[in-house]
């Protein structure tokens, strides 16, 4: 046991860092350094700040803690099993294995009360400033004069790694323009990264950075000061107008032999070390996973207070309830992730004389009708509202005085605003959806990866898709991203074929409750197809694929195709008719949806005796084979595009009406000749 002449305040200090150490080192894995270092500013921030109920984790009202430097996950899961959540002394000791409730970096779906998923440095970082943007947002939405639903901060431990990484700087410019005062960041400033000391490569004024960024910024000289601490943190919370970062200077792996070194980082400590460092604790160095008894029932102080307040909200919401009853109502249906009674009913159908319609303009329409019934349906664009056709009135935007207003400028800033968007889905009460052009979607990939990993309910709306696009060239032409974005686990990746299928892309997108939906969108006009003569799109983009013109009589060929090649595959097809040629045509919007689907219905939309198939889409041939067989082949990108009309640029590459035809004999002869020679690069 520990020496008892340390006050409680310490001993529980010192029983976060060690727990984290023995976990550590059991696991033989991890990274000790960070917990040993900030354990004091955590303590401070959960026993004397932190709002929050163990018994509840998703109390709408409590405050929220991003762990962004997720690698210290040890210390996150002391913290967690402490403070009375549903994890156990056996949970610590299975830290990093296999189906365990603690893995290597906090995932937010796997273990209650981690708030989001972190470990890829910057991301927890902009995560932080999407949830207090949510939060500013419900409180401008929902509070009244004597009744307030929605008050409380979102905090976070950041790392130096954190603050190097540029999606920390495109978030941090962003929340000090919208002045969102309940963000408050701790800054383990331990001058050490994974390779060595900081002065390396990191010698900026990291604070006088965050002034420019308009940020409230405070130095604690002294890690272990918890007095220290707490007046910076009360300093912070009185600073409304400003977010606040705290740089705490600390002694990464304190009180280890290692301490002040990079070699504490990363690798766990060794038995030798771990006996050295409970020595100079004061500890037992034969004992492991140890909670003196006077420490328990202290730290779970901090969420019985929590449940008390939980109770004073609940009481709260019930008066409000009584004056504001559909505001209320909306309220919880938000938090539920559940939608509005007939939240679709001003989706609009489109017909043929209300086209040519790009798919991004039929996308714009579809979200002002959702926004007129769903409230909660907050997001923007990355300084592309106009092109991503998304409502562009700045003086109704998300800004300070104002966030109220659901529409959001996020500026030129796409990787922060994927991260953000994570934010607001794992912070609840909004259904968050972004903007920007499909060929950057690259700079958000790690955003939306770690959405996807943490089953977030987000919208990534994604125009000018492919070399469609036409002048602006192979920069902004997308052609990888397709297949880029199809390789990432649970994700649907919807690309409509017309107008109506845009607006069903839509429906879907709302009623995925722990899956994010990227929507692929054209810039180009496309026909809109009328829905009493060809397959419905309702009910058919929800199934992924569909068939939607038939053949007369047997096929002896299918033409697939998605977004803007699915009109071109309709004109083969009526001309392929004219010599005699009988193809069907399927429409597929998204792989994954039609994964989804039983094999009865896969085999009726593709049936495995019709082997002849013809892929048709304008980016990479990339996992078409699984669709078209050893008997078909794509017509397809296998490079970069050109400079010039949009028109222009698709003929070059053999996107007419004539190419897929001679593509569609050559499939039938037995010669899937899938490589144009214009395609190749020389």
């Amino acid at each position: 046991m520990p020496n008892k002449t340390v006050d409680l305040d310490q001993l529980s200090v010192d029983t976060i860092r060690l727990l984290s150490v023995d976990a550590v080192q059991k696991a033989n894995s991890g990274h000790p350094g960070l917990p040993l270092g900030a354990a004091p500013m955590a303590y401070v921030l959960w026993s004397r700040f932190l709002r929050f109920n163990p018994q509840d984790p998703h109390w709408p009202d409590r405050d929220r803690f991003v762990l962004s430097a997720g690698h210290g996950s040890a210390l996150l899961y002391s913290l967690l099993h402490l403070y009375g959540y549903d994890l156990s002394l056996d949970d610590l000791k299975s830290f990093r294995q296999l189906h365990s409730k603690t893995p290597g970096h906090p995932e937010s779906n796997l273990t209650a009360g981690v708030e989001v998923t972190t470990g890829p440095l910057g991301q927890g970082f902009a995560n932080g400033v999407g949830m207090a943007m949510a939060e500013a947002f419900l409180g401008a939405t929902y509070n009244h004069d004597g009744h307030t639903l929605v008050d409380h901060y979102t905090y976070s431990i950041v790392s130096d790694g954190d603050l190097m990484e540029g999606i920390a700087s495109e978030a941090a410019s962003l929340a000090g323009h919208l002045k969102l005062g309940k963000l408050i960041y701790l800054y383990d400033d331990n001058l050490i990264s994974l390779d060595g000391p900081t002065n390396l490569a990191f010698t900026e004024d990291r604070m006088a950075r965050f002034d420019a960024y308009g940020w409230h910024t405070q130095h604690v000289a002294d890690g272990n000061d918890l007095d220290a601490i707490e007046a910076a943190i009360r300093a912070a919370q009185d600073e409304t107008e400003r977010p606040s970062i705290i740089a705490v200077r600390t002694i990464i792996g304190f009180g280890s032999p290692q301490e002040g070194t990079s070699k504490v980082h990363g690798s766990p400590l060794g038995e030798e070390n771990v006996r050295k460092t409970k020595e100079f604790y004061g500890w037992d160095p034969d004992q492991t996973f140890v909670v003196p008894d006077e420490v328990k029932p202290h730290l779970l102080e901090a969420g019985q207070k929590g449940a008390e307040l939980q109770a004073d909200w609940q009481k709260r919401f019930d008066q409000y309830k009584t004056q504001f009853s559909a505001e209320a109502d909306t309220f919880t249906l938000s938090f539920a992730g559940k939608l509005p009674e007939d939240w679709d009913a001003d989706v609009p159908l489109f017909k043929p004389e209300d086209g040519p319609l790009a798919t991004r303009q039929a996308s714009g329409k579809a979200l002002n009708a959702l926004k007129q019934r769903v409230s909660y349906l907050f997001g923007g664009s990355a300084d592309l509202a106009s092109s991503n056709e998304m409502p562009t009135k700045g003086e109704a935007s998300f800004q300070p005085g104002h966030y109220g207003n659901s529409n959001i400028w996020f500026g030129v800033r796409e990787h922060a605003m994927g991260a953000a968007l994570n934010g607001m889905a794992q912070h609840g009460g909004v259904h968050p959806y972004g903007g920007t052009f499909l060929n950057f979607s690259d700079y958000m990939r790690g955003a939306i990866r770690l959405t996807a990993l943490a089953e977030s309910s987000a919208t990534f709306v994604f125009t000018h898709d492919s070399i469609g696009l036409g002048e602006d060239g192979p920069t902004h032409q997308p052609v990888e991203q397709f297949v880029s974005l199809r390789t990432i686990p649970n994700i649907i990746v919807l690309r409509p074929g017309d107008a109506n299928e845009t607006a069903e892309a839509w429906r879907v997108a709302m009623t995925q409750p722990k899956t994010p939906v990227v929507l692929i969108l054209s810039r180009q006009k496309l026909p809109v197809l009328d829905q009493n003569i060809y397959g419905s799109a309702r009910g058919g983009v929800e199934k992924g694929a569909y068939i939607l013109s038939e053949a007369e009589g047997e096929p002896e060929l299918i033409l697939i195709a998605t977004g803007s090649e699915v009109s071109l595959v309709l004109e083969a097809q009526a001309a392929l008719k004219k010599e005699g040629i009988q193809a069907r045509v399927v429409s597929m919007p998204s792989w994954e949806l039609f994964e989804k689907q039983d094999r009865a219905y896969q085999h009726k939309v593709l049936p495995p005796s019709i082997r002849k198939r013809l892929a048709v889409e304008m980016g990479s041939p990339i996992g078409w084979h699984k669709y078209v067989t050893d008997e078909g082949t794509t017509l397809s990108m296998n490079r970069f595009g050109l400079s010039g009309p949009g028109e222009e640029v698709m003929a070059y590459f053999g996107f007419t009406v004539e190419n897929v035809i001679k593509k569609a004999k050559s499939v039938l002869v037995g010669q899937p000749d899938d490589i144009e020679e214009k395609q190749v690069l020389s």
